[in-house]
């Protein structure tokens, strides 16, 4: 039987790692301009993020759908 999340770039990869990747492919300052949500513009972190977007649906899609993006783009 074949693995239906294979082609799945989000399965096992936590939030974190996501937040990780991207930190570090376009720093807060980016992705507070792509996705305008305070805890990327004012004092950011892993740990407030993390918070935020775990209680916050449409944003936690956001980061997910900016993620997929850089894998695609090769970053």
């Amino acid at each position: 039987m074949k693995d239906p999340q294979a082609n799945n770039p989000l399965h096992g990869v936590t939030l974190e790692k996501m937040l990780h990747h991207l930190v570090e492919q376009y720093g807060w300052e980016e992705m507070g301009r792509q996705i305008n949500i305070r805890c990327f513009n004012f004092d950011p972190s892993i740990k407030s993020s993390l918070t935020f977007l775990r209680k916050t649906p449409w944003a936690r899609e956001q980061v997910e759908k900016m993620y997929v993006q850089s894998l695609r783009d090769g970053n």
